[in-house]
């Protein structure tokens, strides 16, 4: 049989391919979605009072390790919480240097920034710093709240 050349605008061949614009457009607009937001759902694994100064706004930036240390002892680096057993620090610390080992292996800047609360023992401090500078952090900043003037 022959196709009626009046219905079909007198083309006899049949249009079969599908028009993937639409397809690729809204795959786009959702990767650029993705990258604007996935950002902004990493939260700290527990809060922290940060003690308070004037400093750069230290959120800004994308590619950080961001270690946490709570007045109690908690630790945390991006949102994985460290776990302790009551006074077993060394292995709460080996987990630690781990775990920012494996994070500033992914990192391409290397920087490492520390929230620590303001009731937090100098001590821990240090020992989190001396952590970050043998996994091979190339700068490390200490995280502050933003002076309210």
């Amino acid at each position: 049989m022959k196709a009626d050349s009046s219905r079909f605008g007198g083309f006899e061949e049949l249009m079969v391919g599908i028009n993937v614009t639409p397809l690729v457009d809204v795959c786009l607009v959702l990767v650029i979605i993705f990258m604007v937001t996935a950002p902004l759902l990493v939260e700290p694994a527990f809060k922290v009072k940060l003690p308070v100064t004037q400093t750069v706004d230290e959120s800004e930036e994308k590619d950080k390790v961001m270690v946490s240390l709570g007045a109690e002892g908690r630790m945390a680096v991006d949102s994985d919480q460290i776990k302790t057993a009551g006074s077993d620090d060394l292995k709460a610390f080996e987990q630690l240097k781990r775990l920012v080992n494996y994070r500033l292996q992914l990192s391409e800047s290397k920087r490492v920034v520390i929230r620590a609360d303001r009731e937090a023992t100098h001590g821990r401090l240090t020992e989190i710093m001396a952590i970050a500078k043998d996994a091979g952090a190339r700068s490390i900043t200490i995280a502050t709240k933003q002076k309210k003037e």
